[in-house]
């Protein structure tokens, strides 16, 4: 089966600066994917398949889920798809120095340990570059409480960075280390060699004496 990435982007405009970070993510991570096959194909021929979210579409189920507790069936269909991807790309706008209200609300609707051991792409566009911490300082504790590894190279994008070579650079980075992330995951599972299970030490009971005879003698 081939190796599934979802991208969660929480843009609310239309059209959408953080839309657009994440289709350039999502671009680079296809096109590595593409040139480091072996990382992510694990033998079996299959290539990275990507599949993206736009919360936006989802704001009034995400917002009855919070009240009643029962998700639509769209919602549950995409809470289960970002629970069982083999990884994440995840993109938000920058809110009073933090991540959205409806980029946190969907991600509190999962459960605490749904994205255990799941590579996570950190990304986020703000107006200015003063704002780039919040990848560290909000982000990354908010998927390290769900378990989940977030990537050493997040992507922040100021306004004025778009038109920049070196976001292409943080970009591709960033792409790099998620698809060598999922590779790796892949093949640990398909390819992880099975050892042989030691046969049971042999017991030294058998040679102890019965305590009859150690008392009487044998007979």
């Amino acid at each position: 089966m081939a190796q599934r990435v979802v991208a969660v982007t929480a843009g609310l405009s239309v059209p959408s600066s953080t839309r657009l970070l994440t289709d350039r993510i999502v671009a680079a991570t296809r096109e590595l994917a593409k040139a480091r096959g072996d990382q992510v194909q694990v033998g079996r021929g299959q290539e990275l398949q990507i599949d993206v979210v736009e919360l936006r579409d989802l704001a009034q189920d995400i917002a009855a889920h919070l009240v009643t507790r029962f998700p639509s069936e769209r919602l549950a269909q995409v809470l289960e798809d970002v629970s069982t991807a083999d990884g994440l790309i995840v993109v938000t706008p920058t809110f009073a120095g933090s991540y959205s209200g409806l980029f946190k609300s969907f991600f509190d609707l999962l459960e605490p340990t749904a994205l255990a051991g799941t590579p996570v792409l950190l990304a986020a566009t703000g107006g200015t570059a003063r704002h780039s911490l919040m990848l560290d300082h909000a982000m990354r504790p908010l998927f390290a409480y769900l378990q989940a590894e977030p990537l050493a190279t997040g992507v922040f994008a100021a306004t004025d960075d778009f038109a920049d070579a070196g976001l292409a650079r943080r970009i591709d980075r960033a792409a790099g280390q998620l698809v060598a992330a999922v590779g790796a995951n892949a093949r640990t599972m398909y390819e992880a060699p099975t050892e042989d299970v030691p046969a049971p030490a042999q017991s030294d009971l058998g040679a102890v004496p019965d305590f009859r005879d150690l008392l009487f003698g044998k007979r």
